[in-house]
């Protein structure tokens, strides 16, 4: 029987975190796990970036601003496309689909009042098709919505593709702006994969970090934080936000956790390395909260391993944090398993992109809530 041909895919990432566009070159192949080929990461224009931050914290705004801000975001994506080609050797008639996420703009699974639930990313996979010359698989959240899903987290499905081994329970981690867990049994288990936000990861540190030091996107490997003291009373109040004890599923983003939040919290007498240090250990105790209530909903044993993916894998103070936490688990590096931290999200859309096309589901009910599996994204040719 002969071999099905490999297919080389593009996946394009922007979180929440909003630093640039990550591209993901990625080989597949029958059934075996993903392969990642080439790499780039298109920084993002400050312009550009202040113009989305505005739009997400905008109570109004015009069509002529919406499509402003698509067309720079879509042409930066089409450059992040032919850099990564570039550095690949390749060109746009190899690639069988790019899988766009765009750019979460708003994202209100619960809806607001008596509205409808609604996720809004900015995209335009018309324009980046006519600008790439590839096949562009796009909006790949709102039918998982459409099917009472969260949806979100999607990359959970693709953590089972790559991280699924064969004896002890693991979790894997991506903490980018916002963390999500996804818990993985045992390949023989019965026991379908787990996974949900479990509340900010770098989105306040990077904003409050940002806030008092004017011309820096993030505190590099969390310096500021480890030199300020743990708030004990004021990590209280933030943990009693009633997102960190609602059960799966659940996914959050900068309309609930934002700077607006944070200060609602703070009595104004804090030093400001001092709210640093407590975002940090916010993120390692929501993490370690949400790892309990998956291993209790699970009746699950301890997980083996962590393993880490996103930006905050590079964040050393963080990840000690989280040590302490989780006492009982190894922390591991993605880059153990072929996949450094930086690329699984990009990584995640290209396989989506994969599976839209081969008519397969993208989703898992037992993570987004959604009542059965589903085909995710719009196909838009090149």
């Amino acid at each position: 029987m002969p071999q099905e041909p490999t297919r080389y895919y593009i996946g394009l990432m922007s979180g929440t975190s909003m630093d640039g566009i990550d591209a993901a070159l990625v080989a597949i192949r029958n059934n075996t796990p993903p392969e990642l080929i080439a790499t780039h990461d298109e920084v993002m224009p400050d312009a550009l970036r202040r113009s989305l931050l505005e739009l997400c914290h905008a109570d109004q705004t015009s069509f002529a601003q919406l499509a402003e801000a698509e067309t720079a975001f879509c042409e930066l994506q089409g450059k992040a496309v032919r850099k990564v080609l570039s550095k690949a050797n390749m060109k746009s008639e190899h690639i069988t689909a790019i899988g766009s996420h765009g750019q979460t703009i708003e994202h209100a699974p619960y809806g607001h009042g008596e509205g409808p639930p609604y996720t809004l990313q900015l995209d335009n996979p018309s324009l980046l098709a006519e600008l790439t010359h590839c096949t562009v698989v796009a909006d790949f959240r709102r039918r998982d919505l459409a099917a009472g899903g969260q949806a979100a987290p999607l990359a959970p499905a693709f953590h089972q593709a790559v991280f699924a081994a064969d004896e002890k329970h693991h979790l894997v981690l991506n903490l980018g702006g916002f963390a999500n867990i996804t818990w993985l049994a045992p390949r023989d288990s019965d026991i379908a994969p787990l996974g949900f936000d479990t509340g900010p990861a770098n989105a306040l540190m990077d904003a409050w970090h940002a806030y008092h030091h004017p011309g820096e996107r993030f505190d590099k490997d969390g310096t500021w934080a480890a030199s300020g003291k743990l708030d004990e009373t004021l990590l209280e109040r933030l943990l009693s936000e009633p997102f960190f004890h609602r059960p799966p599923p659940r996914s959050t983003g900068r309309e609930v956790f934002n700077m607006d939040w944070l200060t609602t919290h703070l009595s104004g007498h804090e030093a400001p390395q001092d709210v640093q240090a407590t975002l940090a250990e916010l993120t390692a105790a929501s993490v370690a909260l949400g790892v309990e209530m998956a291993r209790e909903e699970l009746a699950a044993p301890p997980a083996a391993a962590l393993i880490v993916c996103g930006g905050g894998a590079h964040n050393t103070h963080l990840l000690a944090r989280l040590g302490r936490r989780m006492p009982e688990t190894a922390l591991v590096e993605s880059a153990d398993w072929g996949w450094p931290a930086d690329w699984i999200e990009a990584g995640a859309f290209a396989w989506l992109a994969h599976q839209r096309l081969a008519q397969l589901p993208g989703n898992l009910p037992s993570v987004t809530g959604a009542k059965g599996l589903r085909v995710l994204g719009g196909i838009y040719s090149a």
